[in-house]
């Protein structure tokens, strides 16, 4: 069975818009990447995997993303919550709070920790998150769209 994302990888649009050859090379690693037939980690953890590389980049846009598909996929409320430790952890008090605290991404992951909390069902919540946090929201969308 394999698992379709709430959100699309729209920001390989943009390599088409620089360059054809450019944007075959990025889709054909793109599809090693996400598009695996039997992939050694499991999607979710993959996910989880992009969304703290992210963090740790500060690319809150991207880790936004990565955890809308790391909800959708399965991961629990319970497993975000030792991620966001993990983070305060690794990257210290200071940083979380003026950076990671006011982002998109706690405001995603605090919307479905409250939704459940509230006793909501996951397929309301994933549909929450992509209309809060998906291509509709300029801090999360990847493709810029003319005034």
């Amino acid at each position: 069975m394999s698992f379709d994302p709430p959100l699309r990888p729209t920001a390989l649009l943009n390599f088409k818009k620089t360059d054809d050859d450019l944007a075959v090379i990025v889709g054909t690693f793109w599809q090693m990447i996400w598009a695996k037939k039997k992939p050694a980690i499991d999607q979710k953890t993959r996910y989880l995997l992009s969304l703290s590389n992210a963090v740790g980049a500060r690319l809150f846009r991207q880790a936004t993303r990565e955890l809308v598909k790391a909800y959708a996929a399965g991961t629990t409320i319970a497993e975000f919550d030792e991620l966001f430790c993990l983070f305060v952890w690794n990257q210290g008090a200071g940083e979380f709070a003026s950076e990671v605290g006011p982002s998109p991404l706690f405001a995603a992951y605090q919307l479905a920790k409250s939704m459940e909390k509230d006793g909501t069902e996951r397929a309301l919540v994933v549909e929450a998150l992509k209309e809060q946090f998906g291509e509709s929201n300029p801090a999360v969308a990847t493709r810029r769209r003319p005034s």
